[in-house]
């Protein structure tokens, strides 16, 4: 089971328009009553997306501004905050099995703390969702 702030690379998440598998990088922000994985993709493309304020709901796109993460996320990067289906728990696990996902690196606790903040409050967030992360946020004492 994951962590919430745990960034995993998924190798296979979307394909291409040559029907090739194509990696994709997201974060863990907590979880359903049901313990289904509630995640965000990342992103290297600004598209519009500020840095500051770092937490943005407008258009084009809403995003979390992360700065640059680290190896291998070495561009700045944003927390796409768009709708996202829940990432099924056993998927979840069956994919860490197989190497399909992997875990790369954990965000600090204070980003962490901000991103759930601004994910809960995001116009595509479901209201089960928002919940959750909310109660994510209590869980970890943030401020």
């Amino acid at each position: 089971m994951p962590l919430p702030g745990e960034i995993y690379r998924h190798d296979r998440f979307y394909q291409n328009k040559q029907g090739e598998w194509e990696a994709k990088y997201f974060v863990v922000l907590a979880f359903t009553p049901g313990q289904d994985v509630i995640h965000r993709t990342l992103t290297s493309r600004r598209n519009g997306r500020p840095e500051a304020p770092p937490c943005y709901h407008g258009d084009p796109y809403p995003g979390y501004y992360l700065g640059v993460p680290g190896a291998p996320l070495t561009l700045p990067t944003w927390v796409d905050l768009r709708a996202m289906d829940d990432y099924d728990s056993d998927d979840f696990d069956a994919d860490v099995v197989n190497g399909t996902l992997q875990l790369i690196m954990n965000l600090p606790l204070p980003a962490l703390c901000a991103v759930l903040a601004c994910a809960a409050n995001a116009e595509d967030t479901t209201r089960q969702q928002n919940q959750a992360l909310l109660n994510q946020k209590a869980q970890l004492a943030c401020p």
